[in-house]
């Protein structure tokens, strides 16, 4: 964080100095809430979970280096104690934010939102320091942290905007103010709380609102929903997409043989080709939109292109591909899924396996309400069309609808299985997995399918990571 006194913090936050010999005193560090990443002149976040309560770790984390602790409650050691820890955080971060001066990038979208993020950190750290939300560290307590982590030497922030419900990203947008407001797709994630996909629309379009004058809003020429939202902005609006209509747009899309896209690029500042390292056509869509805010920012299609092409993942389980000494590909897809993104995983195991016996481990889809067993019994077929060889589907009922939507669709009988739990998958995969087979891994997180890569992977020793 910027170097802030104790003193000016709590003015910041509407808190109380508590035990705090030297008001003047800095923080000089990192804004943490996790006591493990205490450093020297780190402030820490007291905050109360249901398993733990940060405050009874305030004396450790000061004898670690921190300078103070924000607290709901007098600690016993140096503290700024305050009414609502998260709203203060919050306050504190739009505090840094307007003090920062950096350029500040929000995106938000149903799906391919990290993945962007990630691109788009890639490609701007090419041009000037970057700071970006890690993972999927989104929400209301993520994001200001995430702000909070940026230093005088920044000069993009790219906050990636998660919303499970109406005035949540408008929230958001209230404590980190954007310059380019990005939004990807709207698709069918948690549209059983939302109700449906004209009010995740509305939600998602909460971005571009407040957007100034002098603002852009980056939307998806190819998604009616997302480019109707250019009504809901005084801001400039540049469109990204495949469409002919579209200011920044991919030509001549294909995959190679591995399963990675390659496009032309072509932006209103001239054209060049990319070759993605990552895995999967719906990367382009994502690629583009990356490419829309860097040609916004200033950079040549040439410099996005290259950026482009040599980005990798920078978060776990998202299309993390590896190969077994053996020859088998283990594709870990399982942080998350929705609608969009199992058909876009599948759609990227097909390619993959080319030539090759390809299986895809799929679990539940979470927060579909009554669309639940339609979208999965769709999963399920779409798997069929496909040719993937075999579908393991992993749980209880949902999983049972992916089952039954793969059998109705071809009436695959052994090629289709439903299974209890992760261990079973396992257990089966072991048992007959060949060399050169490719395996997908896919569900919601909180069906935990990435025990079934782990195990697959370390049950072979060591491998290579592509």
């Amino acid at each position: 964080m910027i170097a802030l006194s104790l003193a000016e913090i709590a003015s910041v936050v509407g808190g109380q100095t508590h035990d705090i010999p030297d008001p003047s005193v800095q923080v000089t560090g990192s804004v943490v809430r996790d006591s493990r990443e205490v450093e020297p002149g780190s402030l820490f976040v007291a905050f109360v979970g249901e398993r733990v309560d940060g405050h009874d770790f305030a004396a450790q984390v000061v004898a670690a280096g921190a300078v103070a602790v924000l607290a709901s409650r007098p600690v016993g050691v140096p503290a700024i104690v305050v009414d609502d820890v998260q709203r203060a955080i919050g306050a504190l971060a739009r505090h840094v934010v307007r003090r920062l001066g950096a350029t500040l990038v929000a995106l938000t979208g149903s799906a391919g939102k990290t993945s962007t993020k990630d691109l788009i950190a890639q490609v701007l750290q090419r041009k000037a320091p970057t700071v970006w939300t890690p993972g999927s560290f989104n929400n209301e307590i993520g994001l200001p942290l995430t702000a909070l982590s940026a230093t005088d030497e920044t000069r993009f922030l790219v906050l990636e905007m998660g919303a499970r419900g109406i005035g949540h990203i408008r929230y958001l947008t209230d404590l980190t103010p954007p310059k380019i407001g990005l939004v990807l797709n709207v698709g069918t994630a948690h549209i059983g709380e939302f109700g449906g996909r004209e009010q995740i629309a509305q939600a998602k379009g909460e971005i571009v609102e407040g957007l100034p004058e002098d603002g852009t809003a980056v939307l998806n020429a190819d998604d009616p929903l997302v480019r109707a939202m250019a009504s809901r902005t005084k801001a400039k609006v540049i469109l990204f997409g495949e469409s002919d209509e579209a200011d920044v747009r991919a030509e001549n899309v294909r995959l190679t043989d591995t399963g990675q896209p390659s496009f032309r690029l072509r932006t209103p500042s001239g054209a060049s080709d990319v070759t993605m390292r990552l895995y999967g056509e719906h990367h382009v869509s994502n690629a583009l939109a990356a490419a829309a805010v860097a040609h916004e920012l200033g950079m040549s299609a040439e410099e996005i292109a290259t950026a482009l092409s040599e980005a990798g993942s920078l978060s776990r389980w998202r299309m993390e591909v590896t190969e077994r000494p053996d020859g088998v590909t283990v594709v870990n897809d399982a942080y998350n899924a929705n609608p969009e993104s199992m058909r876009a995983a599948l759609r990227a195991l097909a390619a993959m396996g080319r030539g090759r016996r390809t299986w895809a481990v799929l679990g539940k889809m979470a927060e579909l309400g009554d669309e639940a067993l339609a979208e999965h019994d769709a999963v399920g077929r779409l798997a069929v069309r496909l040719n993937v060889s075999k579908l393991v589907a992993v749980g209880g009922r949902e999983a049972s609808w992916l089952q039954l939507g793969a059998y109705n669709e071809g009436s695959w009988g052994e090629e289709s299985v439903h299974v209890s739990d992760a261990q079973a998958a396992v257990d089966l995969l072991r048992s007959q997995l060949r060399p050169g087979d490719v395996v997908l891994v896919k569900a919601s997180r909180s069906v935990g399918l990435e025990s079934v890569a782990t195990a697959l992977l370390g049950a072979e020793g060591e491998v290579a990571a592509r």
